[in-house]
């Protein structure tokens, strides 16, 4: 497969209503409407796919599902991230035995290990696997953090080729491409459209769950095109649902949005909370403004 580039949706992971259960037509007909408006790649089981509330069993139908239903149309890239490196390993294995095209790791986000110790994780998970890894730095809830030293040093791990880097710090881009050159592809966490001016060739984004068809051509127009009016216009036209999905609320926001637009995706499940009421109305006032709501046939 060719080297992975452009907007990669972090999907949500529908429930049946009662939360009890994957949703598996709602997970299939998500994915066939990211793909069909342009979405570049997906990412299923990362944070906003609440990974850390799923049983294995669940987390195995998810990876069936996305990677069936996708059918090699985008890559397929899953999040394997864990406390313990032999379980990373495990569900790394796992993912690239289902078919996945690519794996994205969070550090151990309990024990803050050491750089050495975060070196030594990460190239054991990368001479168990032939698939690629992105490195996923979110020092907000992994309590440690990848600078831009470190990425380098992990970038000469054969199979670390791509940084998700989800800091406010967008010269991170810059100086991750100083020090890796070619080992290294930066993917934005957060800052997708700053980022994209200093180089980073694609963007993990949360709200490419509401808004693919935006998102992709946002890329598109940095990356490809190099038109900075139209790309300013056009971040600036989604950055209220961009604020919408930031901040502890991502999982919430996405789920609630998607059922305003016509899928029914379910809840989060606990300890997070759906949106409050009026956080709701002013969610769906926004997507109203953009002519979403209702917007995904049935």
């Amino acid at each position: 497969m060719a080297a992975f580039r452009g907007t990669y949706t972090v999907l949500i992971t529908p429930m049946t209503a009662d939360g009890k259960h994957v949703d598996v037509p709602a997970l299939k007909k998500l994915v066939d409407w990211q793909i069909e408006e342009g979405i570049h790649g997906l990412i299923p089981l990362g944070s906003t796919g609440e990974f850390l509330s799923l049983t294995p069993e669940e987390r195995q139908l998810v990876i069936e599902t996305c990677v069936q239903t996708t059918a090699k149309r985008v890559p397929v890239l899953i999040g394997t991230g864990a406390e313990w490196t032999d379980e990373c390993v495990r569900l790394s294995r796992e993912a690239e035995g289902m078919g996945a095209d690519g794996v994205m790791i969070i550090p151990p986000f309990y024990s803050s290990p050491t750089d050495d110790e975060l070196f030594e994780h990460y190239r054991k998970v990368g001479e168990a696997i032939n698939v690629p890894i992105m490195v996923y730095n979110n020092p907000a809830t992994a309590n440690v953090d990848l600078k831009p030293e470190l990425v380098a040093r992990l970038s000469r791990i054969d199979n670390c080729r791509y940084i998700k880097e989800s800091t406010l710090e967008v010269t991170r881009v810059r100086d991750i491409i100083e020090l890796c050159g070619d080992r290294m592809t930066v993917f934005a966490g957060i800052l997708g459209y700053e980022s994209f001016w200093l180089g980073a060739q694609g963007w993990v984004a949360v709200c490419s769950n509401l808004i693919p068809k935006m998102s992709a051509r946002l890329f598109e127009l940095v990356a490809d095109e190099h038109d900075m009016p139209a790309a300013l216009a056009l971040y600036k036209q989604m950055l209220p649902i961009v604020r919408w999905v930031g901040g502890h609320r991502y999982v919430a926001a996405s789920k609630d949005g998607l059922s305003m637009m016509g899928l029914p995706v379910g809840k989060p499940r606990a300890p997070r909370l759906p949106l409050p009421e009026a956080d709701a109305a002013d969610l769906r006032r926004a997507l109203g403004q953009l002519g979403l709501l209702d917007s995904i046939a049935p």
